[in-house]
């Protein structure tokens, strides 16, 4: 350990009387750099504006749903005297969008997001930051640091502390919650589908109410010519077009609003006695048992979107959507509902388009324009969620890797997937024209929606245990009222799996089949690489040569293991005479989290002695983040190393009982993020050049670390002249080394990317066999590589093969 002067230490300790004083402001600082990912204060002037822009985004598809919802409760029409059961019909309507949407979805279930984002893995991620439940046991305690990572602790013997010990118990019940998440997530992407199936037709129907006599497949028709040029656009990207789709759904509303009033003053106003829920009882009393059913799975169409309104929340705060919700969407959809009933009432014989028919014909076609755009934004906003939906299952290991594209530099969220593009494209087009009405494609939509919401009122169970820590009152009060709802509709559903409630079930086991063996697998080798990586002391045993020729250059050998040697890495070198002067193992790993900040985004550690010259770098990314085509993954890399060679130089000269914090940028790495000193040690240097280092397991932006160090623990503020005497200490050994690297990397660098081949034993069953040797294997071969995904030039690429069998 270099010495210091009598002159550094006198420094050094009225800094540290200075930093007792700055304790305080400094803890504050901390607070406010590790909230800044969860909450937002936003303005009167902005919140209205954030709520008028949501309309386009989160309300499109349930503000489609009049289009249809009359049709799809009275499939075969409405006969004389049956007046009540229309009120009935309403009643029942009016209180579901009242209890579902209202209270569960937007004043409950949009609470829990994961930091502004949502949708079933949303709550997953959320939960396995909370509870041990992550499959794939990636995750290091300096993940934990993070800005963006947030997590509740529980009294030993509380009930949040009983229930967490429950999940993490047995791997059975980790893998239960999975399946369930995987069942949300696989209904919802079948919305995708049938939301512009249903949308689209419904509203390309009002071409032939002015027509009686023109043919069903010309308005079949109609809606593929729109399907076809609305998927065809997704490369453009919402953005391009966003501006125009709050005013569009804002003038759709404005229309159902109006028209509903004007319906009811001038039809029936006696429809208003619906408001009264007994008219639910007379409702159930009158209808028969199977009339029944048709009907409830009808009106479970009325609160349609209301999981995309959940899947959908990104860009937009909670409180905005609840503005925009209880001032705009949810009056105007009780308008236009109960104005539709007061016209079917009068005019029995047109409630198979009763929407369009309860238009006044000086506004028809404009109408019509109006909601044929609707109908578009509806499945834009549901399309643009599948794509979401599909990025979080990729990032958490649950879907084979995809082409992802950004559509907009200003909006990183938004995304178009080529491929899933085309494959829901295919599908929407199926069923649209497969089925040709809206009853059918009706029965598909309601089975997909109720089984996503049944899966968010399980999840929500656990999250308003471990994350809200709620009372178990509130939990079973939250859960009965839920299920009294949704089950009665699930089963309504489950009824018409022969009329058209099959379509969301095979999308959806298709989906899962592919999602959960892509999982399966994907687990099955990590554990293989976990339990096969290499130990330090044969490494140590090869000497700095490691028993090879070590010829000019970098080799970033990439690996899924965070800690410790890939066995990928032993078989390359005992099958090849020479390896590289520097070795780089790189991890790229997701987290739980919806974001990795930038500068807090690689992790970097020295594995063994200095003469070996080999790192470990682990980059880090939330399941929001993507890989940008034009950044430079290489360079940053290298970056990282080059300037973790400084930043150890600067550590080998104090105790390891104080902490350091050096406001100066790294030259070179900008936004990058760094970690580790030896083994235990982690650094890490954020977008405003502050670093600070720690003896205990991590070093994380001075004003974040500060907040966490113990009473009476002594900050130095690293001064130019502490520096100087830092890089004296080993200011030659550091300076040979850099320019060692900086030689190494002018002699070319190379990309050793492992490709471990996974097959079933022999003896498995054929279950097994034909999941892991032909879907999987399948799936590996037109999936994206790698070595696309992190833009390795051709060139420098070298696969190793190795096979395992599970």
């Amino acid at each position: 350990m270099a010495s210091l002067s009598e002159s550094e230490l006198t420094n050094r300790g009225s800094m540290w009387e200075l930093d007792q004083n700055l304790d305080q402001p400094m803890d504050e600082e901390a607070g406010r750099l590790k909230n800044m990912y969860r909450e937002k204060k936003f303005s009167s002037a902005l919140l209205l504006r954030l709520a008028f822009q949501s309309l386009g985004v989160v309300f499109g598809d349930l503000g489609t749903s009049p289009l249809y919802v009359f049709y799809n409760i009275f499939p075969r029409g409405i006969g004389e005297g049956e007046d009540e059961d229309v009120i009935g019909a309403l009643s029942l309507i009016i209180y579901t969008l009242t209890f579902i949407p209202l209270l569960k979805y937007v004043f409950v279930v949009l609470r829990a997001n994961d930091n502004g984002q949502g949708g079933t893995f949303a709550l997953y991620s959320l939960l396995c930051r909370h509870a041990k439940i992550n499959t794939i046991p990636n995750q290091h305690r300096t993940d934990e640091e993070l800005t963006t990572y947030s997590r509740q602790t529980y009294e030993e013997n509380s009930v949040a502390a009983k229930i967490k010990r429950w999940i993490e118990s047995h791997a059975y019940k980790r893998n239960i919650l999975l399946v369930l998440v995987l069942i949300g997530t696989c209904t919802a992407i079948g919305d995708g589908i049938l939301t512009p199936a249903i949308s689209v037709l419904s509203a390309s129907g009002g071409i032939r109410v002015q027509n009686q006599n023109m043919s069903t497949d010309v308005v079949v028709l109609v809606a593929v010519v729109i399907l076809i040029g609305l998927f065809s656009m997704q490369h453009y990207g919402t953005d391009k077009v966003g501006l125009l789709f709050a005013p569009i759904v804002l003038l759709w509303f404005i229309l159902i609003g109006s028209v509903g009033a004007i319906n009811i003053h001038k039809y029936n106003n006696s429809v208003l006695r619906a408001y009264n829920p007994i008219s639910i009882y007379r409702f159930f009393q009158r209808r028969r048992n199977y009339d029944i059913w048709t009907s409830l799975g009808g009106i479970m169409l009325s609160i349609t979107g209301t999981e995309a309104l959940f899947a959908d929340l990104c860009h937009f705060p909670v409180l905005a959507i609840q503005i925009a919700f209880t001032l705009i969407v949810f009056p105007c959809l009780l308008l236009a509902y109960t104005g539709q009933a007061a016209y079917i009432i009068s005019n029995k014989t047109h409630v198979a388009d009763a929407f369009y028919r309860s238009i006044p014909d000086a506004i028809y076609w404009p109408a019509f324009v109006i909601a044929t755009a609707a109908a578009i934004v509806a499945s834009q906003a549901t399309i643009s969620a599948t794509y979401s939906i599909i990025k979080q299952a990729l990032a958490l290991g649950c879907f084979p890797r995809v082409k992802i594209v950004h559509t907009s530099k200003k909006f990183l969220g938004q995304i178009y997937m080529p491929d899933i593009n085309w494959i829901l494209l295919v599908l929407c087009i199926a069923v649209t024209a497969g089925f040709k009405n809206q009853s059918q494609i009706g029965n598909a939509y309601g089975t997909a929606v109720v089984i996503v919401m049944l899966v968010t009122t399980f999840l929500m169970v656990p999250i308003m245990l471990l994350v809200w820590k709620s009372h178990w009152i509130l939990v079973v009060t939250f859960i009965v009222l839920s299920l009294m709802v949704e089950v009665p509709y699930f089963v309504a559903c489950i009824l018409k799996i022969d009329q058209g409630g099959w379509v969301p079930l095979v999308v959806a086991t298709a989906f899962f089949l592919i999602m959960y063996v892509w999982h399966f697998c994907t687990v099955k080798r990590y554990e293989f690489e976990m339990h096969s990586k290499v130990s330090m002391a044969w490494i140590l045993g090869l000497g700095p040569s490691l028993g090879l020729v070590r010829v000019p250059g970098i080799g970033f050998v990439y690996t899924e293991l965070a800690s410790g040697v890939p066995h990928i890495f032993s078989h390359f070198i005992t099958n090849l005479p020479a390896i590289h002067s520097v070795v780089v193992f790189v991890c790229v790993k997701y987290l739980p989290v919806y974001t990795v900040p930038t500068e807090e985004r690689f992790l970097v550690r020295r594995i063994g002695p200095r003469s070996f010259h080999m790192f470990r770098c682990v980059a880090r990314y939330g399941y929001k983040d993507l890989h940008k085509r034009d950044e430079d993954f290489e360079k940053v890399l290298f970056d990282c190393v080059l300037f973790f060679v400084r930043l150890e130089s600067m550590m080998e000269g104090y105790s390891d009982s104080d902490e350091f914090s050096v406001p100066e940028q790294a030259p070179g790495i900008g936004r990058a993020a760094f970690l580790s000193v030896g083994e235990r040690t982690c650094a890490t240097v954020c977008s405003s050049g502050d670093l600070s280092f720690s003896s205990q397991d991590s070093v994380v932006p001075a004003a974040a670390q500060s907040s966490r160090a113990p009473t009476g623990l002594r900050v130095l503020h690293y001064s130019a002249s502490a520096s100087a005497a830092g890089q004296g200490s080993s200011g030659g050994t550091v300076g040979d080394e850099l320019e060692f690297l900086n030689r190494c990397k002018d002699a070319g660098v190379v990309h050793i990317l492992g490709n471990t081949i996974v097959r079933a034993r022999r003896d498995s069953g054929v279950v097994k066999k034909l999941a892991v040797d032909y879907m999987y294997a399948f799936m590996r071969r037109v999936c994206r590589e790698n070595s696309v995904i992190f833009n390795v030039p051709h060139e420098s690429l070298l696969n190793v093969g190795q096979i395992f069998y599970i």
